[in-house]
């Protein structure tokens, strides 16, 4: 079942949409702003994010960058915003497709399933081994009887899903923790300290959980 994250701030919409998406087999979650938006991203990881532009407390284009930072998860952005300069804008931010309202549903269910057919899924994650441990992210289990808080897993979740790939400081703070977190790296600092003595072998030399010094950190396989 393709997992649906609609983003809008207008209930009736959210409404709506949630039980036309469901009628159609589609698992569906919502949120009212952009903040809610990227934690629900980072932690249900959605196979299509359908996001207005004009939300209360962040620009549609910064959670298009925000969710950009980390995955590829088809965006169709819904806007009543119909000029080409918004339009251009969100595409170069890295929306796939522009549906302006007011649209007809079964528009927007095809532009969905077109979108869908181009991207694999990205939840499709298979468990990954860290310092002798077995992590499965799906299931949300460590081998070796460990435990992660809710906030350990989101940051791991993170770094395990982008496999040698440099997630940048505010990248992972504004999945993580949202928006408004963008300079705490200590946040960071901490969690990576608690996650690297559950995980690596020796946590004082990581083999797994890598820092690059004033950019950000890596997962290496």
């Amino acid at each position: 079942m393709t997992r649906v994250l609609v983003v809008d701030d207008e209930p009736q919409l959210l409404r709506a949409l949630r039980i036309n998406l469901r009628a159609r087999d589609y698992e569906v979650e919502v949120a009212a702003d952009g903040t809610t938006a990227l934690r629900r991203a980072g932690s249900w990881h959605p196979d299509l994010v359908v996001l207005d532009l004009g939300l209360p407390d962040l620009e549609g284009i910064e959670v298009i960058h925000g969710l950009r930072g980390w995955t590829e998860v088809p965006i169709i952005v819904l806007s009543g915003r119909a000029g080409s300069g918004d339009k251009v804008e969100a595409l170069e931010a890295g929306a796939d497709d522009y549906v302006t309202k007011p649209f007809d549903i079964e528009e927007l269910v095809a532009r969905i399933r077109a979108v869908s057919r181009r991207v694999p899924s990205a939840d499709a994650v298979v468990p990954v081994e860290v310092g002798g441990h077995t992590v499965d992210l799906a299931a949300k289990t460590v081998s070796g009887g460990v435990h992660l808080t809710p906030t350990e897993w989101r940051l791991l979740d993170v770094l395990l899903r982008n496999p040698g790939k440099l997630v940048s400081q505010q990248q992972l703070l504004t999945t993580v923790w949202g928006p408004s977190y963008r300079t705490e790296t200590h946040y960071l600092r901490q969690y990576m300290a608690q996650l690297r003595r559950k995980l690596e072998t020796d946590p004082s030399h990581p083999r797994h959980l890598l820092t690059e010094p004033g950019m950000g950190y890596r997962y290496q396989p």
